[in-house]
Order: structure tokens, then C-alpha cells, then sequence
């Protein structure tokens, strides 16, 4: 069925719209959007692409990322991740597109020590949870025929994300500190991808997708070193009260996927073979 619906792709460029670019494959109706051909908050810009190409689906992966820059240019976070949103919602419910939107674990404020499931409540502690959280609040009261999907650590191609930074860093065999005590699960984007492809044909509503299993950054980060081939000995567990960042992050933030495994969709595989798959490919 995919062959006849048209998909409109938002952040073409960065690391989650390159994945859904690739797992479409070829022979589906795409149009890549970057953040020069479509400003996020221009409204008017982005009623004219979504209104000329006619989209089945609008998958927005555009975002701002950068957790720690949020603290100094919150209303930046804001205006891309929330208002953005609002504007692309809009949009669709005009034209008749579903939005596919990803929000984050850091909706949460990590105060439990069980998986947090869809309905919980969030409670961002810092602006990048914010934006991602009213983000979510303005889909739902503009556009209910969305699906709202929260993931976290993601990892992929092309971007500077925690994975491709550590790796620099093993492959000169430098010596780290990274935080042990805060808790959740590494996602692969091309993993993220394609459980996603399946979700679009169950209710719409909020989904949790994360590669298996949970780990501390400094655990991640050990791995990433080993999988290189490099002493994990060099890295040297922290706390995050040793090691301070701008933004407050949630000391737990593991997501339920009880949600999408009822469902009878296939969950994604354990976060260390999907760590492993995408450094050898690398």
C-alpha cells in the first residue's frame, strides 16, 4: 500500500530523516524537505509544500536537539519544537495529511524506577522536555489523528550525536568521565524506522519505541569503547552532580513498550547488537 501514499519528510538532513528516506526505499512518493527548503516556523512556507505536494503522511523529524543550548535559547527550542509543530499541524488538518511527530523521553521527569507508559504524566525538567511536551499538547488538541511517537538517546547517521562522539574519542584512545547514575535505552534511528512503518496502520494516538534494554550513559559509553576495539577502562563513572550540564536530565527515563508489543508489532532488537550493526557499518 505504501507504493500509493505520498510522504512528506521534514529535516531531511538530519540523522532520523535520513533513516525513514532509506527504509521507504525507492518506488514511494517522497518529498525531503531541509531546513532551507521548509523553515519549521514559517507558517506560510510551510502551508504552500504541504498544500502543493498534497501529503498522505507529513513524518516530522525536523527538530532543535541541542538539550543543553535549550537552557540558554529556550525560546529558539520553542519556537521550533512547539510552535513549528503547531504551525505543521495545522497545516494538516487542513490539507487531510497525518502528522507523524517525535517527541522524547525528557517529557519525563525520571522521579520513577518502572518504565513510564504513554498515559503517564509529564513533567519536563528542562526546556528541551518543554518544547517537546507542548509540542505534544498542541498536536493532540489540533490534530488528533496523529501518531505522537516518544523515543530516546537516539543514534544514527550523519549527526553529532552521543554514540558518533564517543566513538572520535575511542578511536584516539582518550581518557573519559561519563555519568553513571542516570538511566534509560540507546535507539537506533534505522530500528525506530522501522517499527514505525507498521505503527502507521494501528489507532493514532501516543507510542513509546526504543531499542530492548536499559543502561546508564557511562555503560553506553563503555560499550561504544569496546566496540571499537579500545580500552572501556578509560572511561571513569561520574556522577551528575559531579559532572554539570546546563540542562537538568531525568536520573530514570526508561519508556514502556507494553503499548506497541499488544499491538503485535514487532519490538526492536537489543540496543547493544543495533550499537554493534552501526558502528561496523560505519
Amino acid at each position: 500500500m505504501w507504493f500509493t501514499m505520498r510522504f512528506l519528510i521534514t529535516g531531511c538532513e538530519g540523522q532520523l530523516g535520513k533513516a525513514f528516506i532509506s527504509k521507504l526505499g525507492l518506488g514511494i512518493n517522497i518529498k525531503r524537505l531541509s531546513k532551507k527548503e521548509m523553515d519549521i516556523t514559517d507558517p506560510i512556507k510551510i502551508e504552500q509544500q504541504i498544500q502543493s505536494f498534497q501529503p498522505d503522511y507529513v513524518i516530522h523529524t525536523a527538530a532543535y536537539t541541542a538539550v543543553d543550548l535549550s537552557e540558554k535559547h529556550p525560546i529558539l527550542a520553542l519556537q521550533v519544537n512547539a510552535i513549528g509543530t503547531l504551525h505543521l499541524a495545522r497545516a494538516c488538518k487542513k490539507y487531510g495529511a497525518k502528522l507523524v511527530f517525535f517527541s522524547s523521553d525528557y517529557v519525563f521527569d525520571g522521579e520513577k524506577n518502572t518504565p513510564y507508559i504513554e498515559s503517564d504524566r509529564p513533567n519536563p525538567k528542562n526546556n528541551y522536555g518543554l518544547s517537546k511536551w507542548l509540542a505534544e499538547e498542541f498536536i493532540l488538541q489540533t490534530l488528533p489523528e496523529s501518531y505522537i511517537i516518544r523515543t530516546s538517546w537516539l543514534f544514527g547517521d550523519g549527526e553529532n550525536n552521543f554514540v558518533n562522539t564517543i566513538k572520535k574519542n575511542a578511536y584516539k584512545r582518550k581518557p573519559l568521565k561519563v555519568i553513571n547514575d542516570q538511566i534509560g535505552s540507546p535507539t537506533y534511528t534505522y530500528d525506530l524506522v522501522e517499527a514505525c512503518i507498521p505503527l502507521l496502520q494501528l489507532p493514532f494516538g501516543i507510542y513509546h519505541i526504543r531499542n530492548d534494554g536499559i543502561c546508564s550513559w557511562y555503560s553506553f559509553a563503555q560499550t561504544i569503547y569496546e566496540e571499537c576495539g579500545t580500552d572501556p577502562t578509560l572511561i571513569t563513572p561520574v556522577t551528575s552532580k559531579e559532572y554539570k550540564t546546563l540542562a537538568k536530565r531525568p536520573s530514570y527515563s526508561v519508556l514502556s513498550m507494553n503499548k506497541l508489543k499488544s499491538s503485535g508489532t514487532k519490538l526492536p532488537r537489543f540496543w547493544k547488537e543495533a550499537l554493534c550493526n552501526f558502528i561496523n557499518k560505519e
